[in-house]
């Protein structure tokens, strides 16, 4: 989908999958990267009473009794996609933060399909 380009976030195991249920034991479940956590969660949520993404500092991350794991993950996304963008300052004319020359805004769109008016 993205040519090649996608991300290569590894952790080694160093974030981890903890699943509770209120009759057995906690279950801990290493993950190589959060995109594998996210996978666990995701297969496991509905069978346990909460399952939580810990990282590497010992620090929950998500846990389902508070978040639905679809809306943490795109949140997740986004925020991830946020810290690998490096673009150079906008040159847009109407002064949008989120116009980028691989992404003009529609204004721009609209000048540059009129002749750059």
């Amino acid at each position: 989908m993205t040519g090649g380009l996608e991300p290569t976030e590894e952790i080694d195991g160093s974030v981890t999958v903890r699943l509770l249920d209120d009759g057995d034991e906690t279950r801990t479940i290493r993950c190589g990267s959060y995109s594998d956590a996210i996978g666990v969660v995701k297969d496991h949520h509905r069978s346990v009473t909460a399952a939580k993404i810990v990282d590497r500092d010992d620090s929950v991350v998500f846990t389902s009794a508070e978040m639905d794991i679809e809306v943490w993950e795109t949140a997740w996304e986004d925020a991830k996609r946020e810290l690998s963008v490096d673009v150079d300052e906008s040159d847009c004319p109407y002064e949008n933060g989120a116009c980028f020359p691989g992404d003009r805004c529609v204004r721009c769109q609209l000048s540059d399909a009129r002749g750059g008016d």
